[in-house]
């Protein structure tokens, strides 16, 4: 049952409320005071899309890939083969890139090992194969006595990507890029003149062999720019599947009974 209220009774409730201390009256609807008010309010954020990876810039009538091979064939030597790279603006995930990774190792190595690109740790860095799968690759070699930049080109190992800059989220590189820097990466084999190729993973193996299926590949001895390839799985791949480690092992083993035969 109601209670109707009358003017001096509804000021008297009033006033005692005012002295228990009540400072505002109360709706029949709560009311959020924290709240803005709509004007000031943020908008609702709404999902981004995800970026585009860059890809290579268009410029009609360019020929990307000749313009590479006249560089890399003019090219005398590494320290020109790097300025060329460095300063070559065929690529647009260049832009995207910290540092560029040109090779890391002593030049005159018998064994050159390609990759694929460089990591965030490389990209940080400046040098090929620093991150987790690099550390895992220096004990591969230390276990049949090579080392990168061993003062000896017998034991010694140069190190090098089919690209010199980051793909944006360690994507692969797609085949046109390939393409485009194989002849860079060519001339880069032709000037350090290695007796042994170690092709690490898909992507070098696609751009220097023509084909892929690194697990089919790895363990077989083939040819490729005029010396003896062994195609390899990652090292990055060997962290993922450490039971792979056996067979990564052999490949080893296989690499150095060849440089044994051939001193």
């Amino acid at each position: 049952m109601e209670s109707a209220l009358d003017w001096h009774g509804a000021k008297a409730l009033l006033e005692w409320y005012v002295e228990l201390g009540a400072v505002d009256a109360v709706g029949d609807d709560p009311v959020d005071r924290y709240a803005l008010e709509p004007s000031l309010a943020k908008p609702k954020s709404r999902p981004q899309p995800k970026p585009e990876p860059p890809r290579m810039p268009e410029a009609p009538g360019r020929n990307f890939a000749a313009e590479a091979t006249a560089l890399a064939e003019a090219a005398q030597d590494l320290a020109a083969l790097a300025g060329v790279m460095r300063d070559f603006d065929g690529l647009a995930l260049k832009q995207g890139a910290r540092n560029f990774v040109f090779a890391d190792g002593n030049p005159k190595a018998r064994v050159m090992i390609v990759g694929e690109a460089p990591g965030a740790d490389e990209d940080r860095i400046g040098r090929p194969f620093v991150g987790r799968a690099g550390q895992l690759l220096d004990r591969m070699l230390a276990a049949i006595g090579l080392a990168r930049g061993h003062p000896d080109a017998a034991s010694a190992v140069y190190i090098t990507n089919i690209l010199p800059w980051r793909p944006p989220g360690n994507r692969t590189p797609t085949p046109e890029e390939m393409a485009i820097m194989v002849p860079f990466v060519r001339r880069h084999i032709s000037l350090v003149d290695p007796d042994v190729l170690i092709l690490m993973g898909n992507t070098p193996c696609g751009a220097l062999l023509g084909r892929t299926g690194i697990l089919r590949m790895r363990g077989s001895w083939t040819r490729a720019e005029d010396r003896a390839v062994m195609p390899m799985t990652h090292p990055a791949y060997l962290l993922r599947t450490p039971a792979a480690k056996r067979e990564a092992w052999a490949d080893l083993l296989e690499i150095q009974a060849k440089l044994r035969e051939s001193p």
